[in-house]
């Protein structure tokens, strides 16, 4: 519980120190932004800031800080770190440094401004790779959310088709018609759920696992994991600590602010937050299947059902969509469970809706169409709901491929992540800024998103040492390649 309250504190106090020593670096000044230059009334709007903050919240966390809060803790409390410095000094410098380079560039996504910085070459990657990640997880995040409803209420697929209706609506619309409308009400949502899971944990105050207890992989012997801590720890927990796919969002909010002053508190200050909850969920898992919290919160027939299992089944019983439901509905009775509803429910909705929004923006950038009349949104947006619809499709027919293809979509948001970071490290340098604050953590990423290539069982699965050396090998010529290119703009 100590190191749980000292991470607490440490978060905060990183927003308020390391957040400001960032927003110094890049230096926000008062010139017009792109929402007061650009006004049109679809994308470009200026919003309220406290809105702006909710909706960057809830577009970056959906239910990633949660569930991968949960089974990243299943490594050991060196989640914790992850957590922490991940948050401080990597995820909310990635969210506030390439945040801030949409807003001087009138909104430019992240296809756009590695282009500006990167290259021709890896702007046409980041296009096709951003806009496989966006449809992905908009369709992805059809089918769950349906399954849940159908369960309370109604039939399958009259949800599939009233979700993907919405889709349709957030896509098309004005962004303050229903995004700036429904999105804050479900952060509050969101937000009371940990703060009251936060109070519950005070109170309770359980005995915990401390950092000091040991940082290795306590997966392997406790859970029955076969997976190194590094790097799956690293790509388990993204959107809690860094996490690219936050880069394909903050655009959307670039273009509704009307200061950059708000840039510190909308990007820097919103990772922060989702750090938060990726810390409350982290705790409740280590409670829950390392010192038997889930004896203290699952009826006595289910108790009684896994005495004397292995600890395996309870990863493979208890999933992390499970672990909410039963916290929530015990810690937090009745309001909980609608809570909880709201966490594995709304937040993949909301966040499948960006996606497409987003991928219809990313279009709109690529061939340079404007997006003032229904007619040209449409055009645009017909292509996507159509990929869309054919992988809904395939996953209704295959409900267990989400599990296998989900691996892929949570690698490629840490491959997005390096790229973002290397792009912020070349701006920073051509600007003769500390480019050292993104560097570090782009040597990172890069060393983890390789890694994880070659040695999960899923891509490549090769050899763990092997893996580590190929990995450090490509690191490296990163690291060369920065060294000798040019330093002009």
């Amino acid at each position: 519980m100590i190191t749980f309250l000292i991470s607490l504190a440490a978060l905060v106090v990183g927003y308020m120190l390391y957040g400001r020593v960032v927003e110094r670096v890049f230096g926000p000044d008062d010139r017009p932004t792109p929402a007061l230059r650009k006004a049109d009334g679809i994308d470009y709007i200026v919003l309220p800031g406290w809105r702006i903050f909710m909706i960057q919240f809830l577009n970056i966390a959906g239910t990633g800080p949660i569930f991968g809060a949960i089974m990243g803790m299943w490594f050991g409390p060196a989640a914790y770190l992850w957590i922490v410095f991940g948050c401080i000094f990597g995820g909310a410098v990635h969210d506030y440094i390439s945040g801030m380079l949409s807003l001087r560039n009138d909104g430019e996504g992240l296809a756009e401004l590695t282009g500006r910085y990167l290259g021709p070459t890896a702007r046409k990657f980041l296009i096709v790779f951003t806009m496989m990640m966006m449809v992905l997880v908009g369709a992805f995040f059809v089918y769950c959310p349906a399954i849940i409803l159908s369960g309370i209420w109604g039939d399958r697929m009259m949800w599939v088709f009233i979700i993907f209706a919405y889709y349709i609506a957030t896509t098309m619309m004005p962004i303050d018609k229903v995004i700036g409308r429904v999105y804050p009400l479900f952060a509050i949502s969101m937000l009371f759920m940990v703060v009251a899971l936060g109070v519950v944990l005070c109170i309770k105050h359980p005995a915990l696992p401390e950092v000091w207890d040991g940082l290795g992989n306590w997966g392997i012997a406790k859970l029955g994991l076969k997976q190194p801590l590094f790097p799956a720890l690293f790509v388990t927990i993204a959107c809690g600590a860094v996490s690219g796919f936050h880069a394909t969002q903050s655009p959307m909010m670039a273009r509704c602010m009307k200061s950059e002053h708000q840039g510190r508190p909308v990007f820097y200050g919103a990772m922060i937050t989702e750090g938060v909850v990726a810390l409350v969920w982290a705790t409740i898992s280590s409670y829950f299947f390392f010192y038997e919290g889930w004896r203290e919160v699952c009826p006595p027939e289910v108790v009684a059902k896994f005495e004397g299992q292995s600890a395996l089944s309870l990863i493979q019983f208890f999933d992390a969509p499970t672990v909410v439901n039963i916290v929530c509905a015990s810690w937090l009775g009745t309001f909980g469970s609608v809570l909880a509803l709201l966490g594995i429910v709304a937040a993949p909705i909301t966040t499948g809706g960006s996606s497409f929004r987003t991928a219809r923006l990313i279009l709109s950038e690529a061939f340079g169409l404007k997006q003032n009349s229904m007619h040209s949104r449409l055009l645009l947006s017909l292509p996507v709901f159509a990929v869309g619809i054919a992988l809904l499709a395939w996953q209704i027919g295959n409900p267990s491929g989400f599990g296998t293809v989900w691996q892929y979509v949570a690698w490629g948001t840490q491959v997005m992540a390096a790229i973002t970071l290397w792009m912020c490290t070349v701006y920073l340098r051509q600007e003769k800024k500390c480019f050292w604050l993104t560097l570090i953590p782009a040597i990172f990423m890069t060393m983890v998103v390789t890694s994880f290539l070659f040695v999960s069982p899923t891509i490549m699965g090769l050899d763990y040492s092997l893996s580590l050396m190929l990995s450090s090998a490509l690191t490296l010529l990163a690291i060369l390649r920065f060294a000798t290119s040019s330093h002009k703009k």
